[in-house]
């Protein structure tokens, strides 16, 4: 079994069902960008409090892989109760930015993440210093805001008032901000001169035809528990699934599981380009028309 990880041997004895549940939970497929960007943040987790302090801005296509990348990280620093003294601390906390920038539904979101109570009529000011009060005690280092580009479905005032209020926060506490979207969000900080200055941009690009595509689909070959070698890596295979795919992650992801419990049902146990030609997939540009057709 030279075409699967040592790990993933053993998955082989499992039942069908059983292989096709493994195969569609999801599970972290290292590379040199994300490892980069990871890398970044374990930096700016340990930098010392300042006045100024450096803040990130996660950018990339729909789908591509930022909010399993900013998840997994979180996760590996998630909060932590000592025994000793039952004491709650969290070095990073993780929120989606409101659907709408209102400074209000920003603090509510951050309580509810932090499962702390509040009184949803009380004034913005109170919100405020309940938050500040809260991540002070625990130790909060950075707070990392996912869907930022949820700004942008404010007018200018209330994009304004939200951005501020994340500065007032980095200010305040002297913690590091990440904040996470699509590349609309470039527009968001760039709205704000100030912001735009302290936030340093991390690009996960689209795919393309080149040695480190052909190592991430040598990778997801490596932890797929199929009995048969299906060499993704072959230049038919490998423009296949990056033609379907639009070069993100996310779909890549998906096409492969997809084909993987195809191949796993109709007993085959590899994966072709017949399978990936038969397969019930609709790739994002098409979903996106379709969509646009029934508005």
């Amino acid at each position: 079994m030279k075409h699967l990880h040592e790990s993933i041997v053993h998955l082989l004895e499992l039942s069908n069902k059983e292989r096709i549940d493994r195969i569609r939970n999801d599970h972290w497929i290292g590379y040199s960008r994300a490892k980069h960007i990871t890398d970044k943040l374990e930096d700016l987790l340990t930098y010392p409090k300042k006045l100024r302090m450096p803040n990130l801005l996660i950018v990339g296509d729909t789908n591509n892989g930022k909010t399993l990348l900013v998840h997994r990280f979180f996760t590996k620093h998630k909060p932590q109760i000592t025994e000793a003294d039952n004491k709650f601390s969290a070095d990073v906390i993780y929120m989606q930015a409101p659907t709408k920038p209102e400074e209000k539904r920003f603090y509510n979101s951050l309580l509810d993440v932090l499962c702390i109570p509040y009184r949803a009529n009380d004034r913005v000011e109170t919100k405020q210093r309940q938050v500040i009060s809260l991540l002070r005690t625990i130790g909060a280092k950075m707070l990392i805001i996912d869907e930022i580009h949820h700004v942008l479905a404010g007018n200018i005032a209330a994009q304004r008032i939200f951005l501020n209020t994340i500065k007032y926060l980095s200010n305040e506490l002297q913690i590091v901000i990440v904040c996470v979207g699509i590349i609309d969000a470039f527009n968001v900080m760039n709205s704000d001169p100030q912001l735009a200055n302290r936030f340093e941009p991390a690009v996960l690009p689209k795919w393309h035809m080149n040695e480190e595509y052909l190592r991430l689909l040598a990778s997801f070959e490596y932890t797929l528990p199929l009995k048969h070698q299906s060499d993704l890596t072959n230049e038919v295979l490998a423009l296949k699934i990056l033609s379907m795919s639009e070069g993100t992650i996310g779909e890549i992801s998906t096409i492969l599981k997809a084909a993987a419990v195809s191949v796993i049902k109709d007993g085959s146990e590899s994966i072709t380009k017949n399978t990936l030609d038969n397969l019930d997939y609709t790739s994002p540009s098409e979903r996106k028309r379709r969509h646009e057709l029934l508005r």
